[in-house]
């Protein structure tokens, strides 16, 4: 009989498991369920992309076309660990020989303001057509959140002809991570290109009217728009890992190859999650962490594809020896950056053009923890390895130390 590999979730993470699974085992009965009505596809698309003249089939990652067996608009509400079976919100239960949790996270919502009609928490396919249709020349969006997602929305909706507002807690774009002088920058940038800034504020209230929605905020700005955009962040799906009684901490606490595990620590036999659900012990200098970008989801979604098949062949797991990068785009700046970008960091900033191109390391004391390349393209190994050389370094010595 052959194996039977089964997905919980339709990420990145688990296209990129299920398309491991498939050329690792030919033979193999792999089947992808996932709550969204649509399969696997690229959700950096969502917030890039769609938004400068992709089109959809352009980012759907045809999972199916490779052998994979999807079960799309239907949700996993239990997991039996002891019987290897998982039961559907159908009551269709379904065996394994090996699961992978791949379940992602949810965005977070604002106290007040609830989904539905013109409010969207920014983060499925179904948002973006949401979005979308709501979005053009005549329209008027307010963007909740100046992080990765709120600030490459934001863009995208400016691109397509809206009128967007922004607000966010913070004094600028980025100023949680980016230098003070960067931050300004990009939020002058992003004014000048037509987006009205809302800085240090919060939403007071919200009620939506029609297909409209009547905003205030708490400098006492209201405003009627026909979208409001929520990018605060997202929080992992989790209700899976606890049916099965897996360890979780912000996350499923998995192993460095992949396996989910126990209440004690130990690895279950035949359970692994990747991508944005899962907690992994990154080697020093970092800790135990989730890491919610493309780059992690797709390299821990493939490992954890080959861990699953190696598993049912009986061999001896393998470790995950991939650190992740990441990247945005906002207009016409663009960035890579691998580490942590935190402006609570000591930061030592080294411009070919001043917060126009250039890159900045973060330093806990004198070890470099993270590294971001403004404008600067074809450096993010050479910034890898000197973050796991995990040396002590004068900062003097980085001016140069990466071509900018």
């Amino acid at each position: 009989m052959p194996n039977r590999y089964l997905i919980v979730g339709g990420g990145l993470a688990a296209d990129a498991a299920a398309k491991a699974v498939r050329s690792a085992d030919p033979q193999g009965l792999v089947t992808l369920v996932t709550a969204e009505n649509d399969g696997p596809y690229r959700r950096p698309h969502l917030s890039k992309a769609l938004w400068n003249g992709g089109t959809l089939d352009k980012a759907m990652l045809d999972t199916a076309k490779h052998g994979v067996g999807l079960v799309t608009g239907r949700t996993v509400i239990s997991l039996d660990t002891a019987s290897k079976m998982v039961t559907l919100d159908d009551g269709r239960r379904l065996p394994y020989d090996q699961v992978l949790i791949a379940t992602g996270a949810s965005a977070r919502t604002l106290p007040g303001l609830a989904v539905g009609g013109p409010v969207v928490a920014y983060r499925s396919l179904d948002d973006y057509r949401t979005a979308s249709s709501r979005s053009g020349v005549g329209k008027t969006a307010l963007v909740v959140g100046g992080g990765f997602v709120g600030a490459e929305l934001a863009a995208g909706l400016v691109n397509v002809g809206t009128e967007v507002h922004m607000a966010f807690p913070e004094t600028g774009l980025g100023a949680n991570r980016f230098p003070d002088g960067l931050s300004r920058a990009v939020t002058d940038r992003y004014a000048e290109r037509g987006v009205r800034i809302h800085p240090g504020v919060l939403v007071e209230s919200a009620e939506v009217k029609g297909d409209k929605a009547e905003v205030t905020l708490d400098d006492g700005t209201t405003g009627t728009y026909d979208l409001v955009a929520v990018g605060v962040g997202a929080a992992p799906n989790v209700d899976v890992a606890r049916t099965a009684g897996l360890r979780v901490d912000d996350g499923v606490v998995v192993d460095r190859a992949l396996r989910a595990a126990d209440p004690t620590g130990e690895p279950v036999p035949g359970v692994f999650a990747a991508g944005d659900v899962a907690s992994f012990p990154w080697p020093e200098p970092f800790t135990r962490s989730r890491i919610e970008h493309e780059d992690a989801a797709i390299q821990m979604g493939r490992h954890a594809g080959l861990q699953m098949v190696a598993a049912a062949s009986g061999e001896q797991p393998a470790e995950l020896d991939h650190f992740p990068f990441f990247y945005s785009d906002l207009f016409s700046d663009g960035y890579e950056a691998v580490g942590t970008l935190d402006g609570r960091l000591r930061m030592v900033e080294d411009w070919k053009s001043p917060n126009s191109e250039g890159v900045v390391y973060y330093l806990n004391g004198d070890k470099v923890l993270g590294v971001l390349l403004w404008n600067t393209w074809g450096q993010v190994d050479a910034a890898r390895d000197l973050i796991f050389a995990n040396e002590a370094v004068e900062p003097e010595s980085l001016l140069g130390r990466l071509p900018r």
